[in-house]
Order: structure tokens, then C-alpha cells, then sequence
């Protein structure tokens, strides 16, 4: 049996071409540039990308809720490049209702908290 063939781009190629969309002075979360790239659940995939491919605004993508997840230096790296472009923190953690940027034609479904 024959698979018809796939119109997604390589996961590489399309999660590189979303973080270089992310624009200066805003912030995405890995599972959203995941998404947007037309691969959800894959945000583990989109660290692998940002340490393989050179020249991708790395710092502009963030851990869950807007945490950096990088240790040590790297993580007060990232909060000085972010805090150059004009990104506010809330602790430790970006506001993303300020900074998250959003993708046309991505939906998430939230669902209500209990």
C-alpha cells in the first residue's frame, strides 16, 4: 500500500522558518513555535532545531508560561537579550499577555480551569 506523499515541510526546515518570523521584542513558548510549524507535541524537536541550526533568534523562544529553561549563563543570556529588545519579566518568567507572539491561523483550544 502507498502512502500519498506528505505537503509538510521537513520539521527542521519548518519550525526554523517560525522562529525566524518571531519578531523583535517578542517571545514564543516551544510547543507554540511547535504548532505554528505544523507540528504539535513536537516542542522537543524545536530545542534540537535551535542547537543545530546557527543564526535562529534563540533567545526568543521559552519554556512553558514563559520560563527560561536554560541553566547557568545561558539563562542570563537569554534574559539580557530579551530585556535589550524591551521584553518585561514578571519574576522570572516573561509576560507573555505583553510579548507571546501569535500566529495567524493557529488556534489553540483552551479549555476553562477548574
Amino acid at each position: 500500500m502507498k502512502r500519498s506523499p506528505t505537503l509538510k515541510p521537513p520539521i527542521a526546515v519548518a519550525v526554523a522558518e517560525v522562529i525566524r518570523r518571531i519578531p523583535r521584542g517578542r517571545v514564543c513558548t516551544y510547543g507554540t513555535v511547535a504548532e505554528a510549524a505544523g507540528y504539535p507535541r513536537c516542542a522537543r524537536h524545536v530545542a534540537k532545531v535551535l542547537n543545530d541550526v546557527h543564526g535562529l533568534p534563540w533567545h526568543r523562544v521559552l519554556g512553558s508560561g514563559g520560563r527560561i529553561s536554560l541553566k547557568g549563563e545561558y539563562g542570563f543570556e537569554q534574559r539580557f537579550l530579551l530585556e535589550a529588545e524591551g521584553v518585561r519579566f514578571k519574576g522570572r518568567r516573561v509576560d507573555m499577555l505583553s510579548h507571546e507572539q501569535h500566529f495567524p491561523g493557529m488556534y489553540r483550544e483552551t479549555s476553562p480551569r477548574k
